[in-house]
């Protein structure tokens, strides 16, 4: 699978290109309000004195990465703030490769196609663990895989595109091939604030010296426009302490820094917004899956119904996930998804779509009336 170009904004350009209504259900933008105290947040920031529109400490500001690292159990050293979660992951998988012991990522199919695009950029050998067709991965699979060539194993849970929630015995079985590989586990969480099975647990929870955990608040306060996103990384004392510095040194080369007002305004939403803002989120999309699943069931396709996330995997009787046939879906029901091809051979044959509209149910008409 070639994954030098990824495939989402080749479908968003081509949606737009349409002279017709098109229900967009390709990226991963939530589509309801950030919290309120994000936005009071952002307004007093627009008030303040002159030097709070400086740098802040390329790491990130000291009063975030406290908060961070005080809910995530781990000292602040430890914390780099990013731009957003795909940076995290680019330090983490970068860090793990400038290790040298290994060239190799380990990967699962499907994957997201940034983790295979990244690991093309930095010209490593891709090795990929096709998942059951629950979605779950199972750790002797990837064993069978992993090797002395192992730099990093990367992971996502809860998973796009399978919404899969990988179980706290899979994740310390991921560790244990990590420590025995001399690799680093690469969990990438942005998804944790939806779960829906309640078994989501951070592979910190392993306390192993062999685990970079990656997040964002774009999913959780949905702001995927803030980009703002952290990398927890090993203690600096421990056998792989040197991540951390190279990662604050190369974050530091490239951005300089990251926004002070959207970090401040994440800040203060963090310290103010109470839980059941994120449940109520959580039972949006279970609402959401369930009336999509159900049309998906009279369009007779075969469906995922995910455990984490807000994506919906889904293949029809001879309508492969081809790039083809998405522009096919766009032209002829007004639907815009992701083809299955572009996470994996894998899942070739489906389609993906995000539930993070509105439009959904009305989404779920058009496709029942274009298969039936």
């Amino acid at each position: 699978m070639d994954y030098e170009t990824p495939q989402f904004f080749r479908v968003m350009q081509y949606a737009a290109g349409t002279d017709r209504d098109v229900v967009d259900m390709v990226s991963g933008n939530p589509d309801w309000e950030p919290p309120a105290a994000l936005r009071e947040g952002l307004c007093e920031y627009a008030d303040g004195d002159p030097e709070r529109f400086q740098y802040p400490p390329s790491v990130g500001l000291t009063a975030l990465r406290s908060e961070i690292a005080e809910r995530r159990g781990v000292d602040r050293s430890r914390v780099v703030v990013t731009n957003g979660a795909g940076e995290a992951n680019h330090l983490a998988t970068t860090g793990a490769l400038d290790r040298g012991s290994g060239t190799e990522i380990v990967m699962t199919d499907p994957v997201y196609p940034y983790y295979a695009g990244r690991a093309n950029l930095l010209d490593a050998d891709a090795r990929y663990v096709p998942v059951a067709d629950d979605g779950q991965l199972d750790p002797a699979a990837v064993r069978e895989v992993a090797s002395a060539d192992t730099a990093a194993i990367v992971v996502n849970t809860p998973n796009n595109p399978t919404g899969a929630v990988y179980p706290p015995e899979t994740i310390e079985a991921l560790v244990d091939i990590a420590e025995d590989c001399d690799a680093v586990l690469v969990a990438d969480e942005v998804y944790d604030h939806f779960d829906f099975t309640g078994d989501f647990e951070s592979a910190l929870a392993q306390e192993s010296d062999r685990v970079v955990a990656t997040n964002a608040f774009s999913k959780s306060m949905a702001i995927t426009g803030f980009r703002v996103g952290y990398a927890v990384f090993p203690p600096e004392a421990g056998p792989l302490g040197g991540m951390v510095e190279r990662a604050r040194t190369r974050h530091m080369l490239t951005n300089v820094t990251g926004s002070r007002p959207a970090q401040a305004a994440v800040l203060r939403a963090l310290r103010e917004t109470p839980p059941e803002y994120y449940e109520r989120n959580r039972q949006r999309l279970r609402e959401r899956i369930d009336a999509f699943t159900d049309a998906l069931d009279a369009a007779g396709a075969e469906y995922t119904t995910p455990q984490g996330s807000f994506y919906v995997l889904a293949r029809f009787d001879e309508f492969p996930g081809t790039m083809a046939n998405v522009e096919r879906l766009i032209d002829e029901a007004g639907v815009a998804g992701m083809p299955g091809e572009a996470f994996g051979e894998s899942h070739a044959d489906w389609l993906r779509f995000a539930l993070v509209t509105p439009r959904a149910d009305e989404a779920a008409d058009r496709l029942t009336d274009f298969f039936a």
